[in-house]
């Protein structure tokens, strides 16, 4: 199985998961809402049986059993209740929490009368407009009109499924940001170890090809395939210093950003298709100074350039544009390929994802580790169609 597949394979199992448990969350909030709605039935015909008993206790002769219909009008000790006459003048209220005087003498109570009348005329008008009432017939010329609010028990189960949510979404929350930690410390310990075997594989034999170079130069043979062999056996020093720099903080020096441009691409110059045209296009500001690690830099440039070439089939157009502005650096790497779906801008980064067939999918990310870890910078796709070209955007914090 490649990475592509690997990558297919885990996007596959995190939808699945993330559909399991939106599965999960509407089960529970479905069972609460549905204890929600028993509740408040329960309440209502609480309250139906409370009308009743108030309904007889106004109609009440010497059969009527007071105290029975006593007990269900005060046995109510939870639910919040209004019960007006037909000009909607309050007769009585339950269980509403009126805020109780400080002072007992009568200026103030007479001012906290008048704010609790002020508060439960507020409910009346309110509840007017809610389901939560019951018409009380007295008889054919007179009726009241009971109006209730929910206990504060149904209130809070009402909230508690969704009180429920918000603590299982912190803790899946919490649960992924530190396996994603987990994640990219493996991640960071294989690229370490990666890294710095592949440096120490290669310098063994890079020294050999030294001493093979010096030797068959004095052996006489021709300078011009001897100079060639030079240029290849640097070049593999350069990559083996490159993998040396990786998993661990790298030196970095103050660079002018066009000079490090034209300087990474040297080498890519003579190594592309002669079908495609590179150009680089940088502004007047030549002293706009950044940090940079070099080697790990002409790295950046070299996987952007070969990924853009790629990209075109080896025949195109590349265009560097090198910008700055007050706090950073800017470089546009545009080309004329086959471009990337938008779906696709983040996902060109993450490891193992690539459109090649015998592709690995590491390039990108590798820069992307370099520009945002090692440099302080950003890399994004900035724009692309699909037949047309792509345009990847790096900035690096300029140096005052």
């Amino acid at each position: 199985m490649n990475l592509r597949n690997i990558y297919d394979s885990r996007r596959i199992w995190k939808i699945c998961l993330v559909g399991v448990s939106l599965l999960l969350v509407g089960i529970f909030i479905y069972i609460s809402n549905s204890l929600v709605k028993d509740l408040a039935k329960q309440e209502r015909e609480r309250m139906e049986i409370w009308a009743d008993a108030t309904r007889e206790m106004a109609k009440a002769n010497e059969s009527t059993p007071i105290e029975f219909l006593s007990s269900i009008i005060l046995g109510n000790h939870t639910i919040p209740v209004l019960l007006v006459d037909e000009d909607q003048h309050i007769i009585e209220q339950r269980n509403f929490k009126l805020p109780e005087p400080a002072d007992t003498s009568k200026m103030m109570i007479d001012e906290y009368s008048k704010v609790n009348k002020n508060f439960l005329k507020k409910k009346l008008e309110k509840l007017r407009n809610s389901p939560n009432k019951i018409e009380i017939k007295i008889d054919d010329n007179a009726s009241q009109m009971l109006y209730y609010e929910d206990s504060d028990v149904l209130r809070r189960l009402a909230y508690y499924p969704y009180i429920q949510l918000a603590v299982m979404l912190l803790f899946i929350a919490i649960a992924y940001f530190a396996l994603i930690s987990v994640k990219k410390a493996e991640q960071n310990r294989v690229w370490v170890g990666l890294s710095k075997e592949t440096a120490h594989q290669l310098g063994t034999p890079i020294s050999s090809l030294m001493a093979w170079t010096q030797m068959l130069d004095s052996m006489g043979v021709d300078k011009e395939i001897i100079t060639d062999m030079d240029t290849d056996v640097h070049r593999l020093s350069v990559i083996a210093d490159r993998f040396s720099k990786i998993g661990s903080m790298p030196d970095k020096e103050l660079t002018f950003i066009n000079e490090a441009v034209e300087s990474s691409l040297a080498y890519m110059r003579t190594r592309i298709p002669k079908h495609v045209t590179l150009t680089v296009h940088t502004e007047d500001d030549k002293n706009c100074g950044v940090m940079l690690c070099q080697p790990l830099f002409e790295w950046v440039m070299e996987n952007l350039t070969k990924n853009a070439v790629d990209a075109m089939s080896g025949q195109g157009r590349i265009d560097i544009v090198v910008t700055s502005d007050a706090q950073h650096a800017h470089l546009y790497v545009k080309d004329t390929g086959k471009g990337i779906p938008r779906k696709n801008f983040k996902n060109v980064f993450t490891p193992g994802f690539t459109t090649k067939k015998r592709g690995w999918g590491l390039g990108l990310t590798l820069v992307k580790r370099i520009i945002e870890e090692y440099h302080g910078g950003k890399i994004f796709v900035k724009e692309s169609e699909v037949g047309k070209g792509t345009t990847f955007s790096i900035e690096i914090p300029k140096v005052k």
